[in-house]
């Protein structure tokens, strides 16, 4: 997941930069080439840049070292669909950290979703990740009494 979000930020960063966006399914899926230094829908882009380094470089790398320190301490009782959850945060947070310690603080998104005004923000494969694997995990904790805390031993 990480390479396949670096790849399509290469890909969108050489076709889209430089163009308008452009618009697929009665423009229901658009490509469009944003440069973001702020979170989701790019709130925390007017913060200090040492404020910014802190919320948005460091406190997501410790995040992303306490998952991997969760997942590997936990790895013979975490069930199958939670390490899947928790798999596809760890790789999106560190593609967009990736871009933030490589592109001077800058993550490259480049989808946007939506009908006619009613838009999403404009993200990547990473975002995606995140969200997917936030939403698993959401799903898992709501519905703890289908899905067992722990394999079958």
């Amino acid at each position: 997941m990480i390479s396949c979000d670096q790849v399509t930020k290469n890909i969108a960063k050489e076709h889209l930069k430089f163009s308008s966006p452009i618009s697929y399914f009665h423009d229901l899926f658009r490509l469009e080439y944003a440069e973001n230094t702020g979170a989701a829908l790019s709130l925390g882009d007017d913060l200090p840049r040492t404020l910014n380094l802190l919320l948005l470089g460091i406190m997501p790398l410790l995040m992303m070292i306490g998952i991997l320190w969760y997942v590997l301490n936990n790895l013979k009782v975490i069930d199958t669909f939670r390490l899947a959850a928790l798999t596809l945060v760890f790789a999106g947070g560190i593609g967009n950290l990736i871009d933030r310690l490589f592109r001077d603080r800058h993550v490259v998104d480049f989808m946007n979703l939506g009908v006619g005004s009613l838009r999403t923000g404009i993200f990547n494969v990473a975002d995606l990740c995140i969200t997917t694997g936030v939403v698993m995990l959401a799903l898992s904790y709501s519905t703890n009494q289908h899905l067992p805390l722990a394999k079958s031993e």
